[in-house]
């Protein structure tokens, strides 16, 4: 018999489909921790590693394809009985990760070496894109450049995953993204960005440039919008709603994660 979908707990919004923004107090504890003052080495760290394994087993959970299965348990040198029979990921799942350097380095990592336990490592590969945002003369940021890349491959039928903490404007994530999108690498089969925080900015630019992306995220911050606009259920007034200070970082936020992850503020 088919197992009924497994279904998230998240946040009601106006943002549309493909927006998941999760309601998970034990993730917007650790969050909360995380973006405090006091929080540096070793422990910044190590609630991104809790952050992120919480957050690609939601993705698999939600998103994966699953199948049915029978597999004998060591009860079947005993037994006939001692056979599993249920529904499991289907591990053949072509899936590629992608870091983002720098604060997108260990999210990769962490949602790289998950994936490789659960399917089988074969249909599993991590790509690097190293990137800056570009900014003009009064350093106001006006997209995002790819220096360097090392991708292994054509992702026709993948899963195509972007664990980038910090979803500020999206340009960053847009110009990665297109780079899968755009048909020389083949057709993936889901683009989908795993963030701990988002902005209606980065929600917005997501969404017109690439309509079909799947948003994960643990928290939405839009601390820069009037209290009117804050009372209301996220997306009701979109075009009033902010995240982002006059330097585009996140309010409330949590400061340079890129900085925090290395201990290098350059």
């Amino acid at each position: 018999m088919s197992q009924k979908p497994y279904r998230i707990s998240e946040i009601e919004h106006h943002y549309g489909e493909g927006v998941h923004i999760l309601h998970d107090p034990f993730l917007t504890t650790q969050l909360a921790r995380l973006c405090g003052p006091e929080t540096t080495q070793p422990l910044f760290n190590q609630l991104i590693v809790e952050l992120y394994t919480s957050l690609i087993r939601t993705v698999i959970n939600q998103e994966f394809p699953q199948h049915a299965v029978e597999m004998d348990t060591r009860m079947r040198a005993t037994t006939p009985n001692g056979v599993f029979r249920g529904e499991i990921v289907d591990r053949s799942t072509p899936t590629v990760v992608v870091d983002i350097a720098r604060a997108g380095i260990l999210p990769s990592q962490i949602c790289y070496d998950t994936l490789n336990g659960v399917l089988d490592p074969r249909a599993v590969r991590q790509d690097h894109l190293i990137m800056a945002r570009t900014t003009d003369a009064q350093d106001k940021v006006t997209g995002a450049a790819i220096s360097g890349s090392k991708i292994g491959g054509k992702v026709d039928d993948c899963f195509v995953l972007f664990p980038d903490p910090m979803g500020a404007t999206g340009n960053s994530l847009v110009t990665a993204m297109e780079s899968y999108a755009g048909g020389a690498l083949g057709r993936p089969r889901r683009l989908i960005t795993l963030n701990l925080i988002v902005t209606p900015q980065f929600v917005r630019r997501l969404k017109q440039a690439l309509p079909e992306v799947v948003i994960y995220a643990v928290r939405l911050d839009r601390g820069m919008s009037p209290p009117d606009v804050l009372a209301t259920t996220p997306g009701a007034r979109w075009d009033e709603e902010s995240g982002l200070d006059d330097h585009q970082y996140i309010v409330p936020g949590g400061g340079g994660f890129g900085e925090l992850m290395n201990n290098s503020w350059i």
